[in-house]
């Protein structure tokens, strides 16, 4: 595809280049798809399975035709490397996939936010409510905080329960599955995800001990490795899962 024929960019990040333009923006003009609206979205882990939900809707809608849809983390830049318990478990990474009427497609979706919990995960300052300042650098509240145990245990059970609900949308099953792509938070949480759903390891698949937590990145990372690695072929069908601060999550149904 060249890169005019692209329509719509949809770029999923928590660590935007600059807050003004979006990184969608700067993507737009340096791989030249200078007639592309583009726009960032802010969902963190889930955040590219909801550019993946909005991009289908505007191909679906007849709006746009080709839509590039990206998750670009740069996690090392808001990392507290003194909480030992968090900047442990996260890396940076990047994934994007083009998206067009032809083929199979999405199946399904589903997406998900409760707002309530959005102290469980979040970077309490940096941002218009609580400017930068030398007292919030010198606090270190411009980093990630996150309660660990409250976000596990959310994590497997929105997953787990967003999982069926697509499937129900799709009307299969999940044997019919011939992949599950987790979002790589910790193999204790895909471990846990794939007991709930009754799937054998050997059906997920696991890079979270190359890479780390690269929030919305993870799973288009993992979706072009299994595609280069042939763990998947034309036909097969794939269930993506993801959860993360906001909170936000979401399960997409896939054919390739």
């Amino acid at each position: 595809m060249d890169p005019l024929d692209v329509d719509v960019i949809v770029l999923s990040t928590a660590t935007p280049d600059h807050l003004l333009p979006s990184t969608a923006c700067e993507t737009q003009a340096r791989i030249g798809a200078h007639r592309a609206a583009a726009f960032d979205i802010s969902a963190a882990c889930a955040g590219w399975l909801y550019g993946l939900t909005i991009a289908n809707g505007l191909i679906r809608s007849g709006s746009h035709r080709h839509a590039l849809v990206v998750g670009s983390e740069k996690m090392s830049a808001i990392i507290d490397y003194s909480d030992r318990a968090t900047c442990v478990l996260f890396g940076d990474g990047a994934g994007a996939v083009a998206v067009g009427p032809e083929g199979h497609g999405l199946l399904a979706s589903h997406i998900q936010t409760d707002g309530r919990f959005a102290q469980l995960l979040w970077r309490p300052a940096g941002g218009a409510a609580m400017p930068s300042t030398p007292e919030t650098q010198a606090q270190r509240l411009e980093f990630v905080k996150q309660e660990g145990r409250e976000v596990f245990k959310r994590a497997v059970l929105a997953m787990e329960e967003s999982s069926h609900a697509v499937l129900a949308r799709a009307g299969i099953g999940i044997d019919e599955v011939d992949l599950v792509i987790p979002h790589q938070a910790n193999i204790r949480i895909i471990e846990a995800l794939a007991k709930r759903l009754a799937v054998p390891m050997d059906r997920l698949y696991v890079n979270i001990d190359r890479y780390g937590n690269t929030s919305s990145a993870s799973i288009p990372i993992a979706l072009d490795e299994v595609v280069r690695q042939g763990r998947v072929t034309r036909g097969d069908t794939i269930l993506m899962t993801a959860f993360g601060g906001g909170l936000a999550w979401g399960s997409v149904l896939l054919r390739i």
